[in-house]
């Protein structure tokens, strides 16, 4: 285990997290350790305030419970201040060039969350920002979400290498995030979803390439019976996600053979956990025996969360 001193004096300073596309494995994994170290902390009551004197400006365009609180609490446990910004009450908000907003406010502070639509967007603000950008979702990517979920199978289940990890349902940013990162663990995972529910052709391909140098499995099966088998993890989300509310009927029926419930789980491995980034739908793509049952883990990956943040915002912010 490195020491808490190297961890501190981490190589990301600086460095924006968009994604884990163009993330060194090693880099991650220390990010994972910094996480547990700093979790362990929290719950020994250690003082840990390692950016006492920092800010954080926070941009949400899109509602929040676990995002906002993780990072903006995460922050005040570090020493530092999180300013929280809605896109309407910014100057964003009213046309201001994104490249323009992104030059005065890292004038102002040490690090710039961002919770968007568009990753194109997001991408531009980190490009013309002094100050690293840390996505909290985008139609994209859920880069964060994605390190909280390696904690917790880890936390869970020990080793990340070799695991197979089932997600099921859209082809979303949380799947797009996790067939990453799984990848660059060397962690199997399969997308079961139904034909035209995917994903990103280009995350596709990217994590494909990933996995080919860590060993790892990228597929695609979409009969969910058949894809948990074996699985170690399996994992879903909503089926609808914010600015897809009009394809709600369309969705919910080809999503209604992708539940997650008692029947899916049995097939998985006998150890297997279920994950949820949450908001969960309890009755759509997930049951309530097994969301609410002993082998659901969401609480945890909620919790973590706020550790892998905290992990972020030391490594990264200067």
């Amino acid at each position: 285990m490195k020491n808490e001193e190297a961890l501190t004096q981490h190589t990301l300073k600086g460095k924006d997290v968009l994604s884990w596309v163009d993330f060194a494995p090693e880099d991650i994994e220390e990010l994972l350790e910094s996480a547990g170290q700093l979790k362990e902390k929290q719950k020994q009551g250690i003082p840990h305030q390692t950016l006492a004197g920092r800010s954080l400006g926070m941009i949400f365009e899109n509602a929040s419970t676990r995002t906002r609180v993780s990072f903006e609490v995460g922050m005040t446990q570090l020493g530092g201040h999180a300013l929280f910004l809605s896109s309407a009450d910014l100057q964003i908000g009213r046309g201001e060039p994104v490249q323009d907003t992104a030059r005065a406010l890292s004038r102002y502070v040490d690090a710039i969350m961002i919770r968007a639509n568009d990753h194109e967007m997001v991408a531009t603000l980190a490009e013309n920002s002094d100050a690293p950008v840390i996505n909290a979702l985008t139609d994209d990517y859920h880069p964060c979400q994605a390190l909280a979920d390696m904690l917790t199978i880890q936390e869970h289940l020990g080793s990340l290498k070799g695991r197979k990890v089932v997600y099921v349902g859209d082809g979303n940013n949380v799947a797009h995030s996790l067939m990453v990162i799984a990848a660059k663990f060397g962690v199997h995972i399969t997308l079961s979803t139904p034909v035209g529910y995917e994903g990103s052709r280009e995350v596709w391909t990217k994590a494909k390439a990933i996995a080919a140098e860590t060993g790892s499995k990228v597929e695609h099966v979409t009969d969910p019976n058949e894809a948990v088998q074996h699985a170690d993890v399996v994992y879903t989300d909503v089926w609808v996600s914010m600015g897809a509310e009009k394809e709600k009927d369309t969705r919910n029926w080809a999503f209604e053979p992708y539940q997650v419930n008692d029947a899916l789980m049995a097939q998985a491995n006998d150890e297997a956990i279920f994950m949820h980034c949450l908001p969960a739908h309890r009755g759509e793509e997930v049951s309530a025996g097994v969301i609410d049952g002993p082998r659901s883990v969401v609480f945890d990956q909620a919790e973590n969360r706020l550790h892998v943040q905290k992990a972020i915002l030391q490594a990264v912010v200067r």
